[in-house]
């Protein structure tokens, strides 16, 4: 959990230096700025929702750099605010969430194990191999930073997923069929990162983001060891109406 918690500070400083040494721009000027012929500020002036695929590819961090992961899906988001003066934070609000239909984590094959407890040694079978699921992520909070540029919108996110996996991930100590033990085959992923959109032509863009994704069952399993920290890349095509 330390980890984890160092990791998503590092996400959070990374957010607050993003837009002041590449897209910062003067409030006042930002927003004088004519949209026609600025694909960045029609979208942010008309406040227009935003809808496209994506996929995602991901690593553990830590004692899980062997897991892997790729998942694609499909996000909406709808900015809620006009523009907000703040400095160098001044930005727009925006609301979204995604679905992803396609959910699959890569881990260690089946294996033996050998534990050490109480100066007993013992070796038990682990679970391990390919697994499948869904995941609806229905909380995104993204903050779009004001930007003098025409062609790149930064932006920072906070957000909170539900994970459904088809066997208990991630995995653990194999229990007989029918008997409780194990993890979870539901799982919830917190999570934070940056990214820009970059606008290929109006209400067209390519996206790329960066995202700490922690995955855990919150105990609903008799373990819950998780992921305490992932690094999800997320490359996306967005259409504005």
């Amino acid at each position: 959990m330390i980890s984890s918690a160092r990791f998503f500070s590092f996400v959070l400083m990374a957010a607050a230096f993003f837009p002041n040494t590449s897209f910062a721009a003067d409030g006042a000027a930002a927003d004088a700025h004519d949209a026609a012929g600025n694909p960045v500020a029609e979208v942010r002036d008309a406040r227009s929702w935003e809808f496209g695929p994506f996929v995602n590819w991901g690593t553990g961090v830590g004692n899980r750099d062997n897991f892997k992961f790729f998942w694609a899906g499909m996000q909406l988001a709808k900015p809620l605010t006009p523009v907000i003066h703040a400095g160098i934070f001044s930005g727009q609000f925006e609301y979204g969430g995604n679905i992803m239909p396609l959910w699959l984590g890569f881990t260690p094959a089946p294996h033996n194990q050998t534990f050490l407890y109480q100066g007993q040694v013992y070796t038990q079978p682990i679970g391990g191999g390919t697994y499948k699921g869904v995941s609806l992520t229905p909380v995104i909070f993204r903050w779009n930073f004001l930007t003098r540029s025409r062609r790149i919108q930064p932006w920072f996110q906070a957000a909170g997923g539900l994970v459904y996996t088809t066997h208990k991930y991630p995995p653990d100590v194999l229990v007989p069929h029918g008997t409780p033990g194990g993890t979870s085959v539901w799982n919830f992923s917190p999570q934070g990162g940056v990214g820009i959109h970059y606008f290929v032509r109006p209400k067209r863009s390519i996206d790329l983001g960066v995202n700490a994704v922690h995955i855990s069952s919150a105990s609903l399993g008799d373990h819950n060891p998780g992921v305490n920290a992932s690094v999800q890349v997320q490359v996306g095509y967005t259409f504005w109406k």
